[in-house]
């Protein structure tokens, strides 16, 4: 007979990405970011690589990344407006973890797990935040996807590269509830 968690499944029956643009200061710190990073470090992981490491991002840090999103904007004649929403993500934050997929030579584990362990270490984080009273969001843009960006700013070595950001700090406001997945649409029961 399975013992039942009701608490965390109605946590993952209502958990809601907050948007990075409401969040605000403050952060949790140094010691209460700790437990959500080691929820983060649980995720599965297939051959135990660790295929994935955290950078979190912390106010100078952000600022500094902020202006290089500019100037990697401009090198890369990005528009304008793409320029300000990636640097506003960046400078409007009190803090932030970049989860990076560090892929490991396995004859035993193939890319793609490794790939799709560095995701869901980026959901556990997203979660473990959510779940510690913390707003939360999930995002990447641009910016992560250029390899000079990864490089200078977070120091990525050639193999390595973003999974994701996930932005932390205090909800400022109740985002609306967003339409779900309709299960009949997206599930096949196979019985046979």
């Amino acid at each position: 007979m399975p013992d039942p968690n009701p608490a965390a499944l109605d946590f993952l029956l209502s958990r809601r990405s907050r948007p990075a643009k409401t969040l605000g200061a403050p952060a949790p710190d140094r010691d209460a970011l700790r437990p959500i990073l080691t929820a983060a470090a649980r995720t599965p992981d297939h051959g135990k690589l660790e295929p994935w490491r955290f950078i979190v991002l912390e106010r100078a840090a952000l600022d500094r990344l902020a202006d290089l999103v500019v100037a990697r904007g401009a090198a890369l004649d990005q528009p304008e407006e793409k320029v300000a929403k990636e640097r506003a993500a960046y400078a409007g934050s009190p803090l932030a973890v970049a989860v990076v997929a560090c892929p490991k030579l396995s004859e035993k584990v193939p890319a793609i797990e490794q790939t799709l362990s560095a995701g869901a270490a980026c959901l556990q984080l997203l979660n473990a935040a959510l779940a510690a009273g913390w707003g939360a969001n999930w995002l990447s843009g641009w910016p992560s996807h250029d390899r000079p960006f990864c490089e200078e700013g977070l120091g990525l070595a050639p193999e390595e590269w973003i999974a994701g950001v996930i932005y932390i700090g205090t909800e400022r406001v109740t985002p609306p509830e967003r339409p779900r997945p309709d299960l009949d649409r997206i599930v096949t029961w196979a019985d046979a």
